[in-house]
């Protein structure tokens, strides 16, 4: 069983030091609590304190429902239907998966706000007290800076991906006075995501090679941080009347290939991993491998009752009778996934196409990643034979209204030890944040969009290709014993620039799939609106409940700022463009 050395967190209450009106908005956790003066906080004594209390919270305020790694928004995407028991049943998901009827004052809307500001908050604090104690008594001082400043921006990263338009909170000692100020207009699209690759841009300069703590960002985490960043900026939406992409800079994308560049991934020791699945296994000789070069750290038998598990995937559980009981099968698969992964008598995809039939396990070959991504009728669950999937409510609480497919990427086998029942499921398989096959195909993609080195491009691809027909360890008995044709094969050629950007974000939807990529990346791309409505029409014909399911273009694309926000901004918030 995983283990972790458990840190006390002491969060230290600094009025004077947040960024939000009151301490008392990130105080809410079960964590011992103290309220310290600045001198006593930057004593060298507390001063690690403060910073493991800006990691903890990216754990502790997340949950079922507002979960850091978006998988709750991702059923915007084609990738995922919500899922539950029926469409009322997390209805403001349900509003979001079909772009209707979603109102600035759902609950949903400003909670992942609230969530996101207090860790925030948090950080900032940390930034402040650290701004403040003396470099001779604290010998840490510039690193751990830099460990926060990288907590910034992806806290910043996350919410700009959400909302678009935000205020940014990067001065760590704000008074009341300041914070009232603050608005979500100061600075364009550009600018926002400029000043979010500041604080990388200053993490990577000061961030060691290696961590002996595993859940401390790196140079190289830095650097793919900093690579996603420039690759969102790049396609520029500046157009304050538009969410559209105006242009894609070619600066930008450059930024994006110094970035990736392998040396600095090879001299912190990341890699691929010899098997794709290797990245979501719960077991410790698993976790933190060479692909993972940031990861949200959980546990187990740590000497509390539930240990540090992640509790952000209890609604993810498929309900399973006198196993899973309470499990509320959310998060499902979609079928237009599933065929995504079909593949040709050669292994290869079905780019333009892939959508024109169902899969059929019995007659047609996939790629192997389908298996090790989705729970498939007809196939053992999380890989053990215990648990056949099958078209009954099993499988589906909502009797098929979303269908029989499970997420595997998130789930772990009920018999292994690492499913733990508290008032949901949990468990102490670490979340991959940030992992090398992500900064390989940013690579691919800057490169295909600047057409400077297409043979490159393809060489990442195939790479992961390549990697995925070797990725059998779990299935290696699935053609013989389920008669499942698996067949992945790498490009043979190197064809014009158009072709291989969309041999890129193929790639990506199949590498990445599930893991709340795919929405960000349509609209990043600009390519939003026609691909989910004709997800909408698709689906339409055979579930009733995409009927009428519209995705506008320069509303849809961002959530709205939460009404509540607005109304306590003293004016100074405006809300984002579509009506709202």
């Amino acid at each position: 069983m995983k283990t972790m050395n458990k840190i006390t967190v002491l969060v230290l209450c600094i009025c004077s030091l947040c960024t939000l009106p009151s301490c008392n908005s990130f105080l809410d956790y079960n964590e011992p609590q103290a309220t310290l003066s600045l001198e006593q906080a930057t004593d060298p004594q507390y001063v690690d304190n403060v910073i493991v209390s800006a990691y903890a919270i990216f754990i502790s305020a997340e949950d079922i429902n507002s979960s850091f790694s978006m998988w709750n928004f991702d059923v915007r995407s084609d990738d995922a239907y919500k899922g539950g028991n029926g469409t009322s049943d997390g209805d403001v998901f349900h509003q979001l998966e079909i772009s209707k009827g979603i109102l600035t004052t759902n609950w949903n809307i400003n909670d992942m706000w609230v969530r996101l500001y207090n860790c925030l908050s948090r950080v900032n604090t940390a930034i402040d007290v650290l701004n403040n104690t003396d470099e001779a008594d604290y010998k840490l001082k510039a690193q751990r800076l830099g460990e926060m400043y990288f907590l910034r921006a992806y806290g910043h990263f996350l919410l700009k991906r959400l909302y678009k338009n935000i205020p940014f909170v990067v001065k760590s000692n704000m008074t009341p006075d300041e914070y009232a100020e603050l608005t979500n207009t100061t600075y364009t699209n550009d600018q926002g995501w400029q000043l979010i690759a500041d604080d990388l841009e200053n993490a990577y300069k000061v961030l060691p090679v290696h961590q002996e703590d595993k859940g401390r960002p790196t140079k190289a985490a830095a650097a793919a941080l900093l690579a996603k960043v420039y690759l969102y900026k790049a396609y520029r939406q500046d157009n304050p009347a538009s969410h559209q992409v105006t242009s894609i800079n070619a600066e930008d994308l450059q930024k994006v290939i110094f970035y990736t560049n392998p040396s600095i991934y090879s001299e912190g020791g990341y890699a691929l991993e010899a098997d794709f699945h290797n990245n979501f296994r719960p077991e410790p000789q698993y976790e933190n491998g060479v692909e993972s070069i940031w990861a949200m750290q959980y546990s187990m038998n740590d000497g509390t009752k539930y240990g540090n598990l992640n509790w952000s995937y209890g609604l993810i559980v498929p309900n399973i009778p006198g196993v899973t009981d309470g499990g509320c099968d959310f998060y499902k698969p979609s079928q237009n996934l599933v065929n995504a992964f079909r593949t040709d008598d050669a292994g290869l995809p079905y780019i333009d196409n892939f959508n024109a039939k169902y899969y059929d396990k019995d007659s047609e070959s996939a790629d192997t990643r389908l298996f090790l991504t989705i729970g498939i009728p007809g196939l053992p669950y999380m890989f053990n034979p215990k648990y056949m999937m099958s078209t009954t409510s099993t499988w589906s609480r909502s009797n098929g209204l979303y269908g029989y497919y499970v997420s595997f990427k998130h789930n772990v086998d009920p018999d292994g030890g690492y499913l733990i029942k508290g008032s949901w499921w949990g468990s102490p398989m670490n979340r991959i944040v940030l992992r090398y096959a992500d900064v390989m195909l940013m690579r691919a993609e800057a490169e295909a969009q600047l057409g400077v080195d297409l043979a490159d491009a393809m060489k990442q691809v195939n790479e992961l290709r390549s990697r995925a027909s070797q990725s059998t360890g779990a299935i290696n008995n699935y053609d013989l014993k389920y008669g499942v044709t698996m067949k992945v094969r790498p490009y043979p050629d190197v064809p014009g620039q158009e072709e291989v950007l969309k041999r890129v974000k193929m790639e990506r939807r199949l590498e990445l799939a599930l893991e709340s990529e795919r929405f960000f990346d349509l609209v990043r791309w600009g390519e939003a609106k026609p691909v989910i409505q004709k997800y909408y029409d698709e689906e339409a014909k055979k579930c009733n409940i995409y009927e009428g399911a519209t995705f506008t273009a320069d509303k849809n694309e961002y959530l709205p700022i939460p009404h509540e926000q607005i109304a306590a901004s003293n004016g100074h918030f405006r809300q984002n463009i579509g009506g709202w």
